[in-house]
């Protein structure tokens, strides 16, 4: 990873109204939790950044084991969303959105699994895990990492973006920088999509890009259809009958849909 080339694209982008400071490592046990000590022990500001080449005890969702071989893109980015601690979610889901939305501008067919694994070809391509500090019963900073797979090895339903996986026409130009970058301009732009202006937008563009919607799926023995989403990052399910529709909200962290073979 070049840092200048890496903070002349952030800088280039005058939409980023973040002063960024960004640390290269090149091994770190996880970079969200290198990046929670720099804001609690040294008060590092929103724009900090955290990245490693490798991770050795690197985190996904439910306490999963991320794996981070030389050759991915592991960062943290430290936020200030300025968000009820109650939307958490809207978070999680905004932040989704920006990063797929970003690779897809760059011609990467991205899709989301609810809430927040990023899809190619109905495999996983990366993870998001966001921690937050909460005051006052705001958020009052979030650190949000970011696993990409790039030309690390992967196995089982995992996917990466190396030259044998011809799902990006311009992949010769695409550079690791290219890709944090992409993937930093798209944490900012989600996050600041969750207000109560621009929700009910992000949710609707949230929709487009789910895998599961119009999915069938059991829930407690009942069959439904994935529907929608709700403002606070709730999967909606619809079980319909001769007679009513009724709907089942699901809280991000309570239910998986599972990978497609």
């Amino acid at each position: 990873m070049d840092r200048q080339k890496l903070l002349d694209l952030l800088t280039a982008d005058r939409s980023l109204d973040l002063d960024f400071k960004i640390h290269i490592f090149d091994t770190l046990p996880s970079t969200n939790d290198k990046l929670y000590q720099l804001v609690a022990q040294e008060n590092a500001p929103p724009g900090t950044i955290v990245i490693a080449n490798q991770q050795t005890a690197g985190r996904g969702q439910r306490g999963s084991t991320w794996e981070s071989e030389l050759g991915g893109l592991y960062l943290s980015i430290a936020i200030a969303p300025e968000l009820l601690a109650t939307n958490v979610h809207q978070l999680t889901i905004g932040i989704a959105w920006g990063i797929a939305d970003g690779l897809r501008q760059q011609g990467l067919p991205i899709e989301i699994k609810w809430p927040n694994d990023l899809m190619l070809a109905n495999r996983k391509l990366g993870g998001i895990l966001t921690q937050t500090r909460i005051a006052g019963g705001k958020i009052q900073t979030a650190i949000v990492g970011v696993g990409i797979n790039y030309t690390n090895p992967v196995v089982g339903k995992a996917i990466n973006l190396a030259p044998s996986n011809d799902y990006q026409p311009n992949y010769r130009n695409f550079s690791i920088e290219m890709l944090t970058s992409c993937t930093i301009r798209g944490i900012i732009s989600g996050y600041k999509r969750c207000t109560p202006t621009t929700i009910d937008c992000l949710l609707s563009d949230y929709l487009e890009l789910l895998n599961t919607r119009g999915r069938s799926v059991m829930v407690n023995g009942k069959l439904g259809t994935v529907s929608g989403i709700s403002p606070q990052g709730e999967s909606i399910v619809s079980f319909t009958t001769e007679t009513e529709v009724t709907q089942v909200y699901l809280t991000p962290g309570t239910f998986t849909f599972g990978y497609e073979d």
